[in-house]
């Protein structure tokens, strides 16, 4: 089974990467496949991609959601 959770873009680097939160974890993952990503915007990520930019309301009952089940520590970023 394959997990992609929401993160939140912190800041954008050079070569197609970007600095990504997720409870309280802080780092780099390549936004090669979503380019059009800026500050404050939520992706999916997976293994160190981001697949997909994700709408903010969403991230957050998916993260809540993975709170819920114990994946993640807190829904609150």
């Amino acid at each position: 089974m394959c997990l992609a959770i929401p993160a939140k873009v912190i800041e954008l680097l050079p070569d197609e990467m970007a600095r990504v939160s997720l409870d309280g974890v802080v780092k780099d993952a390549s936004i090669a496949l979503v380019p059009e990503v800026e500050v404050g915007d939520y992706v999916i990520l997976h293994v160190g991609y981001a697949l997909s930019r994700i709408d903010p309301d969403e991230a957050a009952k998916t993260l809540a959601l993975l709170a819920e089940a114990g994946v993640v520590g807190t829904a609150a970023e």
